[in-house]
């Protein structure tokens, strides 16, 4: 089902409009936000210099620093007493991020996630069971209302005391799920160790899975323990842009549509700053061009990707971009080697003797970076055979050396002994920045 008539204009009345809008958010921020204007006027550039798109490249970035060095409302357009609702990031590495948002906003955000969960297959039929944390964070009400709006019955369960959830599962004959992928995985481990099978014994179909990304390795885990019917999509925002909503995949699988009448995207050289052209792989740059309250010019967001412009098979005329293949501020730099998380979770889920959850030790002995994976077995009988693990470590260890081209200490768990995360997995440890 394809939710607004926007998703489907021609790339003329989507430029045109996005144009227009661009126009506007920039004039307002310009007026209405002493930091922006420093930062414009330091480029010697004004409103009236953006003619046309190719403009926004004049621009200059925006970044969470910024947000941290104007805390709590000094990138806001609008007053106080305008803002119906405030959320913040965690904020363990100094101060949070906060964002905020008018009614006008309120709509806004409701409606592009709205757009998101029709993409992944959601109806009005749909009992929706969100498993996200509620609080200062922005996917679980961002969620909410979207699949309100769209007509789902929605179960607000929060985060959390998994044999519960799955008993609302059961009782409440929940057909969608919104968690995390590696919660969604979790879920269905722990309702097979209650005795269930997730795939028939529930009735859970859709997954809107994000907060954290999803390679599709993973993807084929959650076939494994939800069933090959199982529609996951995943969907992609940032609490600066909006939350939830920004893009998300269809039902095609070939990358996520970004709503596009609310968010210009970039792609650009983390190191230089220049824009790509389409197709190219870099970081990821959004313009917010329909919020009233926090109206964000060329956002950093560190993600890697890339753009794709034609037409969806779904109907969709929407750019898409590409399932995110790391972060550049995740990435690790081993022995002078690039290494995303990513690449290494890739490799692991590819081998059928070890189970999805893994953990990612750095550190640095004698002057020299060492890199430990911990991964768990899938059959705990494994552990019988010294000469199998022997064997298995090794294996692991050769496709890492292959992908990676650096060397990696493997080591064997019991299944079920590596933590288990209701939010964002923490898959890396750094030692070397502590």
């Amino acid at each position: 089902m394809i939710w607004a008539k926007e998703e489907t204009l021609s790339r003329k009345e989507m430029e045109e409009l996005q144009l227009i809008r661009l126009k506007e958010t920039v004039t307002r921020i310009y007026e209405k936000v002493p930091a922006y204007r420093d930062k414009m006027d330091l480029v010697g550039l004004k409103p009236e210099d953006i003619q046309s798109l190719k403009d926004l490249a004049r621009l200059p970035f925006t970044n969470k620093q910024d947000l941290r060095d104007n805390y709590p409302f000094g990138l806001f357009t609008v007053p106080k007493k305008d803002l119906v609702r405030v959320h913040a990031s965690s904020g363990t590495t100094g101060k949070p991020t906060v964002v905020g948002y008018t009614k006008k906003d309120l709509k806004t955000w409701t409606e592009c996630v709205s757009r998101i969960a029709a993409m992944g297959g959601a109806t009005e039929e749909d009992v929706a069971q969100i498993c996200f944390g509620y609080g200062m964070f922005t996917g679980a009400l961002g969620l909410h209302y979207g699949l309100e709006n769209l007509g789902a019955s929605v179960c607000p369960t929060s985060s959390g005391n998994t044999q519960k959830q799955i008993m609302y599962m059961q009782d409440f004959e929940t057909s969608l799920l919104v968690a995390t992928p590696s919660y969604a995985l979790h879920i269905g481990e722990v309702a097979k160790q209650m005795g269930l099978d997730p795939a028939t014994d529930l009735k859970v179909k859709i997954g809107l899975v994000g907060g954290e990304g999803m390679t599709e390795p993973m993807r084929q885990e959650m076939y494994k323990i939800w069933g090959e019917d199982f529609k996951v999509t995943q969907n992609y925002g940032m609490s600066e842009l909006i939350g939830p909503g920004v893009s998300g995949e269809c039902l095609e699988l070939c990358g996520m549509h970004i709503n596009e009448d609310h968010f210009i995207p970039e792609i650009i050289d983390s190191e230089t700053g220049e824009v790509l052209p389409p197709g190219e792989k870099g970081e990821l740059v959004i313009t917010c061009i329909t919020k009233e309250a926090l109206p964000l010019i060329r956002y950093r967001t560190k993600d890697i990707s890339r753009l794709m412009y034609e037409p969806c098979k779904c109907g969709r005329t929407t750019v898409r971009m590409e399932n995110l293949s790391g972060r550049s501020d995740d990435m690790l730099i081993i022995r002078g080697v690039n290494v995303f998380p990513s690449q290494i979770e890739e490799v692991l889920l590819k081998v059928p003797e070890i189970g999805a959850h893994y953990e990612i030790l750095v550190d640095r002995k004698n002057h020299l970076d060492t890199m430990e994976i911990k991964v768990e077995l899938a059959d705990e009988s494994l552990l019988d055979s010294y000469a199998k693990l022997g064997e298995l470590e090794k294996k692991i260890k050769n496709s890492l050396r292959v992908v990676l081209g650096i060397d990696a200490v493997i080591k064997l768990v019991t299944p079920r002994s590596l933590q288990r995360f209701e939010g964002k997995a923490k898959r890396v440890t750094d030692l070397r920045k502590l």
